[in-house]
């Protein structure tokens, strides 16, 4: 017996029966047959691809909520996700599930997003005239993308998972549904801690309706959150909230759009941020010979918007700057002697 083979009968004698076994897998969208010398499941296998990936490495230079901030302790797409993975770990071995599976749904969710976070979701929207979701485009990232245009071939539970993280698509493993609860658990918390860190907020300014179910510390909310998660879910046999608390968490949701995610502070600088990328989708539309050699391939396949798309997509706050500086800022005057 190999030790993948050890570590998938392992999953049979410790996971409760509603877990995602590896052994039951959909599948990846290639087949890949199994070798002898495999010391991984197939889920575990999927985290270290995503984990070795160009686009996840990217992620420590994306924003999170605040535009390219000074100073070390903001959040990034980078630590978000790491942040997502741990409640997502901690719930999802409360409940006897897959952890191998949860992790590398966390870990690929959020691969699609744009530099300059939703501001860059909006501005590809309206140079696409239609909507950009960045759930969408990590998908897209592991199936197509990476490995030049080869993919990541992931199995069928974690890219539908990734898909699933928000909006309308559920995913079908418990495994999934906690990684989408996780992720608001998630962002909504450390997105309080950095705005009291940038001043704009303070403890005291959430609502006490708020903090009397969830508690008046980062700490406490968490930990409010994820033990009444794993409780109810226990109860149900299903992923849940209780209703007081599912309804508190909607409510510093609004909150914090209200306070935060709308404040002109915060967002103060998106509206350059926006026209930066669409001028740059414009500039690129017109010359697509000043695409990377590595993109140019895909022109021929997807087309001049996609392709263009898919390149701004993946910029990092800073690349994204770089680039619109060396495209449309002049250079000094420089002497030779």
């Amino acid at each position: 017996m190999s030790v993948r083979e050890e570590l998938e009968r392992q999953e049979h004698l410790r996971l409760s029966h509603l877990a995602s076994f590896a052994d039951q897998s959909a599948g990846r969208l290639r087949p890949e047959e199994p070798r002898e010398e495999d010391v991984r499941t197939c889920y575990q296998r999927d985290i270290d691809r995503i984990v070795h990936s160009k686009a996840f490495r990217r992620l420590m230079h994306k924003t999170q909520v605040f535009l390219r901030p000074e100073g070390d302790h903001y959040r990034t797409r980078m630590t978000h996700t790491l942040e997502v993975s741990r409640i997502a770990g901690t719930i999802t071995r409360a409940l006897g599930l897959n952890e191998d599976l949860a992790e590398a749904v966390a870990m690929g969710h959020d691969l699609g997003h744009t530099p300059f976070g939703h501001a860059g979701e909006a501005a590809l929207t309206q140079c696409l005239g239609k909507p950009f979701r960045h759930n969408e485009q990590s998908l897209r990232v592991v199936d197509y993308l990476e490995r030049d245009g080869r993919g990541l071939n992931l199995t069928q539970e974690v890219r539908l998972g990734i898909l699933g993280h928000t909006g309308d698509y559920w995913p079908q493993t418990l495994e999934g549904q906690i990684v989408r609860r996780s992720d608001q658990i998630a962002y909504v918390n450390h997105d309080i801690d950095d705005a009291i860190r940038a001043g704009i907020l303070t403890n005291e300014d959430i609502p006490k309706a708020i903090s009397a179910v969830l508690g008046s510390t980062h700490s406490q909310r968490i930990n409010t959150l994820v033990t009444d998660a794993i409780r109810t879910s226990r109860e149900a046999g299903a992923v849940r909230l209780s209703p007081v608390v599912d309804q508190a968490l909607k409510d510093l949701r609004a909150f914090m759009f209200e306070r935060v995610y709308r404040n002109p502070v915060a967002k103060g600088e998106e509206s350059k941020a926006k026209a930066m990328l669409q001028r740059m989708f414009e500039y690129y539309m017109t010359h697509p010979e000043a695409l990377p050699v590595d993109f140019l391939p895909q022109l021929s396949f997807d087309g001049m918007e996609r392709t263009v798309c898919d390149y701004i997509a993946g910029m990092t706050d800073n690349y994204a700057v770089d680039k619109y500086t060396e495209i449309f800022i002049p250079t000094g005057w420089q002497v030779r002697g």
